[in-house]
């Protein structure tokens, strides 16, 4: 069975399907999810509070979280698993 990771507010995404965890705050993660929103391929899971991560799935799929980047990855990360592990 896949994993769901809680990403705040009671809200969870499948582990086996994300792409990436990113900080909203770059230009071309923004022109990113401008277009997902244009084209309806955006999930917003922040409940109204200030994005802190974007999380691209895949199928080109963007879920924004009210949680940071280090928070989602540390709740899927396997115990032991540093984020240098992760990268290899």
């Amino acid at each position: 069975m896949s994993k769901l990771i809680h990403i705040g507010f009671g809200n969870v995404v499948n582990e086996d399907k994300i792409v990436a965890i990113v900080h909203p705050d770059a230009a071309p993660i923004k022109r990113l999810v401008s277009h997902a929103r244009e084209t309806n391929t955006v999930v917003d899971a922040t409940q109204g509070r200030k994005t802190k991560s974007v999380i691209v799935m895949e199928g080109q799929q963007l879920v924004l979280s009210a949680l940071l980047p280090e928070t989602i990855f540390g709740r899927a990360k396997k115990p032991g698993e540093t984020a240098e592990d992760a990268d290899e």
